[in-house]
């Protein structure tokens, strides 16, 4: 029996949208240099970081010229120059569509991930069959506390009320199969929120322990009025489920206006001291109002076709072989090895 899971070498490209990296950008650069030799993870896979994809975001410090350099003396370094500041979801999409790797990992300029483990997020995807995989903090993130309960109170909302599945576990450092992750950023919609499409392709989405490190004395590039504007990109992108709603709220409404107006007709039958003319005011307004409101909801209905389409979202996503998927590599040497 051999002591290694496969012979399997995983591609990986690390994308790292830029904006305000003119201090953090090397430091992170010399932390991925390790990996772009062969390595083993500590599940026994063996991995290579390939290529590391900066995004630039045209930010307000001079990221532009370390990259230049970067780019200049590691020859894994790519450039992507954006024609204007787009933010930092829009270049995430942008590195990940200039990526060739089996797998995709995005993380941030700033140092706050740590890129050792990536190694464990790819034995987490392998072994549980996963396409995407989110680092998942056992600490506290290093922000204020204002900050944090928000982005939990909006986590909660998207996953409770509009129904985008695991909505708590998402965040920038994620590990992609790579066809997936191209294959998302090449159909999604102005606006779109890159997680929230990967649930609409995928089958499984797990997360891998980290621990985040401090962002040290780099400003936050995002203001409150920012990711309160990144909130309902989010509760924009989870769907129709908040048209569907629409829907409802006059499905009921109508049968409750049936109802109303069979109780006024039989109360004004019975007791006969209802004003003239007030029960067939009520009756008509109830029926009106029921009416109006499944109108809307059928309207609702179709601006919901409209809105998937406007977004991008597909009807069906082809792959390759799952049997030559980097997902299914070790799987099969790994029964040989036990039969052995």
């Amino acid at each position: 029996m051999t002591d290694q899971v496969n012979e399997t070498l995983h591609r990986i490209s690390i994308v790292i949208p830029v904006y305000r990296g003119e201090r953090t950008l090397p430091t992170v650069i010399d932390e991925l240099l390790p990996y772009t030799d062969a390595f083993r993870t500590p599940g026994g896979h063996l991995a290579k970081v390939e290529e590391v994809i900066l995004s630039y975001d045209r930010g307000p410090d001079r990221s532009d010229d370390v990259i230049r350099d970067l780019a200049h003396r590691h020859s894994f370094v790519k450039a992507v120059w954006l024609s204007r500041n787009f933010g930092q979801h829009a270049a995430t999409l942008a590195g990940i569509s200039s990526s060739g790797g089996d797998w995709i990992v995005t993380i941030d300029e700033d140092g706050q991930q740590d890129p050792a483990y990536i190694s464990s997020m790819l034995d987490t995807a392998i072994t549980e069959g996963a396409e995407v995989v989110y680092a998942k903090p056992t600490n506290k993130p290093p922000h204020g506390a204002i900050r944090n309960a928000a982005s939990r109170t909006a986590k909660r909302i998207l996953q409770s009320v509009f129904g985008s599945g695991n909505a708590s576990d998402f965040n920038s450092f994620r590990l992609i199969l790579g066809e997936i992750g191209r294959s998302v950023a090449a159909y999604t919609g102005t606006g779109v929120y890159l997680d929230v499409a990967l649930t609409w392709v995928t089958n499984r989405q797990v997360t891998s322990p980290v621990q985040l490190r401090e962002e040290g004395d780099r400003p936050s590039g995002y203001s409150y009025m920012r990711l309160l504007g990144h909130f309902w990109r989010m509760v924009l992108s989870t769907g129709t489920r908040g048209l569907r709603l629409v829907t409802i709220v006059g499905a009921l409404f109508a049968a409750a206006g049936v109802l109303f107006a069979i109780y006024l007709v039989i109360t004004r039958f019975a007791s006969g001291d209802i004003p003239e003319g007030w029960t067939s005011q009520m009756v008509l307004t109830s029926l009106g109002v029921g009416a109006i409101l499944v109108s809307l909801g059928i309207v609702a209905e179709y601006i919901g076709i409209a809105v998937n389409m406007a977004m991008g979202k597909p009807p069906y996503l082809i792959v390759r072989d799952p049997a030559l998927s980097p997902l299914s590599a070790g799987k099969s040497n790994t029964k040989t090895d036990a039969a052995d």
